[in-house]
């Protein structure tokens, strides 16, 4: 077999290679692995990237199914993965990130050369088509390093799921929270002002001091600003719940949402159900482990291509004569880059200086996780046994006491303003059962966002900074 033949079978394989690798990723199987690995937190919900009309007339369908009744939690994270522009553009990154992995992946490109000399009467025509030789060999190396960031780009798309799902969880949580103490504190101000009205009424007829009738007002007067505190709370906490989801002026006017929270579950979770869904899930475990594998992979090979670089080519010479004879000059050619005057230093200690990088990233999260997780089991404990404390012990116990305090009144052995002011320290103390439920289920997204490796999608305050009406001083008679 001849070197020529030789040389045109290797081109044949090289454009094969090259033919074989143009195809786009499969930008729909990464997100099923993406989805797969969010469903801790994302649930049943999965995310898809909406590149043609079918798939956002999908999307559109599902947001008018979803907005069609009282929106619950799991409904609002499937309603911002399909409907919110935000996240959509987020995909569209990771899709070009996905794409820019495979193609560092692919084998380079044919250069072709063509030279037209003339000289009096004669022709002579050159052509010249070469392959990068240092590129073939390193190609197989090279697949493995772009499937590597291709595996990071999956990792890194499912934690942009996760931080979606736990912001819509959030969002849903504060916009049904302020709500439910909207309308408790509505009927706060309402006692407040009846109470207020008659302490008028008893000081006009000479029954009431001025002092007496003071303290009323200005707790009617509290009452009256905290209700507008609440009512402006409901309508912030609506309004980011619509941008969350994506929402249109339309689907925003369809939003409903439920009267309350959800029930607290029977029973919290358990130290073993979390250490198990803590060493299986962490996404930012995955993604230092494979930044360092990718940067060790692609250490010696990024230093190897600044430093060395070869092209093998065929080459083809034609020569018309004056005379009307023509020849052909046939052959191969092999272009070296020598580095005489760079070998490589700078270059050597920037790769160094990735890969320790990447190796302290991966130490650093290895240290921190365990030490996150501890804290948001704790923080949810917490939470749910102060939640639990308000449902189960001070809820019943302000019923009791206001069931006894109604038998005293018909006994008249109390007046209608302990009976008012009894009102109201019930209805506060349901304000605060509604908030401690809030902050437990906060920190039920922020344990499930820790366990899965993102922390800062679930990070809330501590539950014990909470606010809310108070029951102001009151004047017993």
């Amino acid at each position: 077999m001849t070197a020529a033949r030789h040389t045109r079978i290797a081109l044949s394989v090289a454009a094969l290679l090259a033919l074989a690798g143009c195809a786009a990723p499969d930008m729909d199987a990464a997100m099923r692995d993406a989805s797969a690995l969010a469903a801790p937190v994302a649930g049943q919900a999965t995310a898809q990237l909406a590149r043609e009309q079918t798939q956002r007339d999908a999307a559109a369908k599902l947001a008018g199914e979803l907005l069609a009744k009282p929106l619950t939690a799991d409904g609002a994270v499937a309603l911002a993965l399909a409907n919110s522009p935000a996240f959509q553009a987020a995909l569209a990154d990771r899709w070009g990130e996905l794409a820019a992995a495979r193609q560092r992946g692919l084998p380079g490109g044919v250069s072709f050369s063509f030279e037209r000399l003339r000289e009096g009467s004669d022709l002579e025509l050159g052509r010249l088509l070469s392959v990068g030789l240092f590129d073939l060999l390193t190609l197989p190396r090279r697949a493995r390093v772009a499937q590597v960031e291709a595996d990071q780009v999956r990792v890194r798309m499912a934690a942009s799921i996760v931080e979606q799902a736990s912001a819509a969880r959030r969002a849903w949580i504060d916009a049904v929270a302020a709500h439910e103490i909207e309308t408790y504190a509505t009927q706060v101000k309402d006692a407040a002002e009846a109470s207020a009205e008659l302490a008028r009424r008893m000081q006009q007829v000479g029954n009431f001091t001025k002092l007496q009738a003071a303290r009323q007002h200005l707790f009617y007067a509290d009452a009256s600003s905290r209700l507008a505190a609440a009512r402006q709370a409901a309508v912030a906490t609506r309004e980011s719940l619509v941008r969350q989801l994506g929402l249109t002026d339309a689907q925003s006017r369809e939003l409903k949402l439920p009267a309350r929270l959800t029930d607290l579950p029977a029973s919290p979770k358990s130290p073993e159900e979390v250490s198990i869904a803590f060493a299986a899930q962490r996404l930012d475990m995955r993604i230092a482990r494979l930044e360092l594998e990718a940067a060790g992979r692609a250490r010696g090979l990024d230093l190897a291509s600044h430093l060395v670089d070869a092209e093998l080519g065929a080459r083809r010479d034609t020569h018309f004569a004056g005379s009307g004879a023509k020849s052909t000059t046939r052959g191969w050619e092999l272009d070296l880059r020598l580095p005489l005057f760079d070998w490589g230093a700078t270059r050597k200690a920037a790769l160094d200086a990735r890969t320790l990088a990447a190796i302290q990233r991966h130490e650093a999260v290895l240290r921190a996780a365990g030490s996150q997780a501890r804290e948001r089991y704790a923080a949810y404990r917490a939470a749910y046994d102060i939640a639990q404390h308000q449902r189960k012990e001070l809820v019943p116990l302000r019923k009791t006491i206001s069931d006894e305090n109604l038998l005293r009144y018909n006994g008249m052995l109390i007046g209608v303003f302990e009976l008012l002011a009894d009102a109201r320290d019930q209805i506060s103390g349901v304000i605060a059962a509604i908030e401690s439920q809030r902050d437990f289920w906060h920190a039920d997204a922020a344990l499930a966002s820790t366990l899965i490796g993102r922390p800062q999608a679930g990070a809330e305050s501590s539950p014990s900074k909470r606010e809310g009406p108070a029951t102001g001083a009151e004047d017993k008679h």
